[in-house]
């Protein structure tokens, strides 16, 4: 396979440091741009986008992509971290300056299996499980986006232990924005990859709190059905999702070039699914988590942040297209955007691409000096 019409197609820098300022347009106040209505739908799609895991056992894989090294794959993981009890997986390779990478829903540290090896030539690179995916605990808690922000705030503060750039795709990305404003002495910079979020509706009517008590039908009858129905609905799209046909199809929806579906792809998706916890896990995140998820925008989050942030955006993602990428770019002074030839999970899709503009920027930040930054030098790639 070639990666050769996956070359980036423009690129829009500004310099200056800034918090955040202006207001974003009209965007809704959805977590992952999903409607209630598109949940069960869009639920399985993007489960199976983002839970690309990797496998040393096939040599399959895109013609540009043999030539970079992978990252090996371990049936039973490489470190783990124990968290407020709970057991993290993580991937530890380099030395240097480091570098966290936060994967998208439903993924783990394998979908870095491109990158990690390549950024850890320069820089001390990690790479995390986010509690409930991949290889981490399926733990049964209740999820929603503080919990994972938390997690990496104090894989910051216990593990790595020194300030680094983030770099977080699809909810990944949302959590590293959210970790950022949270902890902002212990994160250089930040990199976005097709990220989820929403930027708030100005002109939404203020949520009113209602203090009424639910009615006895109510709490003993309707809920209990309600949640009966989901179970049963939200049962059967988890195992829909974790069928090899089902996974291809998905895959070839949102990777635009085809060929980096392979069965080593395919097959190595279902490993996490495995764990007797992960249904559970699944109904939790898609009944409570993506559908209510309205609290927090990126304006919000924007509007707090203060180090650099550079959007790597695949342009030809079906879900978040190049309008969110230069929307953030608009309301954040202090940004970057290449935006390549690629669908919602570039840094598996294009990885040398990817990999090129993240070194390329990430040598950047090395030549600031105080709070002056250095002139961006990016190239389309």
């Amino acid at each position: 396979m070639s990666v050769a019409s996956a070359s980036a197609a423009a690129l829009r820098s500004s310099s200056g440091r800034r918090c955040g300022a202006g207001s974003g347009p009209n965007g809704g106040s959805r977590f992952l741009m999903m409607q209630r209505r598109d949940v069960v739908t869009k639920g399985i799609a993007l489960t199976v986008c983002s839970s690309l895991l990797a496998s040393s056992a096939s040599n399959g894989g895109a013609d540009a992509q043999a030539a970079l090294e992978r990252l090996p794959f371990k049936a039973d993981g490489y470190s783990f971290w124990t968290w407020r009890g709970r057991r993290i997986h993580y991937v530890e390779q380099g030395s240097g300056q480091p570098i966290v990478l936060i994967h998208g829903f439903g993924a783990s540290a394998f979908h870095w299996r491109y990158n990690i090896p390549e950024l850890a030539k320069k820089y001390k690179v990690y790479a995390v499980d986010l509690l409930g995916f991949g290889w981490s605990e399926k733990a049964l808690v209740e999820y929603d986006a503080t919990i994972w922000m938390e997690q990496v705030s104090d894989f910051l503060r216990e593990v790595v232990q020194s300030p680094s750039v983030l770099v977080g795709n699809s909810l990944g990305g949302f959590t590293t924005l959210f970790a950022a404003t949270e902890v902002p002495e212990l994160v250089r910079g930040i990199v976005l990859l097709n990220s989820a979020g929403q930027f708030g509706d100005p002109n939404a009517p203020p949520k009113v709190e209602t203090a009424e008590e639910e009615s006895a039908l109510t709490r003993l009858v309707v809920k209990p059905i309600k949640v009966a129905f989901q179970k049963v609905v939200l049962g059967f799209l988890f195992w829909q999702a974790k069928q090899p046909a089902r996974v291809e199809k998905v895959l070839k929806s949102v990777y635009k070039d085809p060929s980096n579906v392979d069965d080593y792809l395919i097959t190595s998706i279902t490993a996490p699914t495995a764990d007797p916890n992960a249904g559970e896990v699944y109904y939790r995140l898609m009944s409570r988590f993506v559908a209510n998820q309205t609290q927090y925008t990126l304006d919000k989050l924007l509007g707090k942040l203060s180090c650099p942030l550079l959007l790597l955006w695949g342009d030809l993602d079906p879900w978040v297209g190049p309008a969110k990428a230069a929307q953030i770019h608009k309301f954040y002074a202090n940004s970057t955007v290449v935006n390549l030839q690629a669908g919602h999970c570039p840094h598996d899709e294009a990885p040398e691409q990817v990999n090129a503009a993240l070194l390329q920027w990430l040598g950047s930040l090395e030549e600031e000096t105080g709070d002056k930054p250095a002139e961006p030098s990016l190239q389309a790639v």
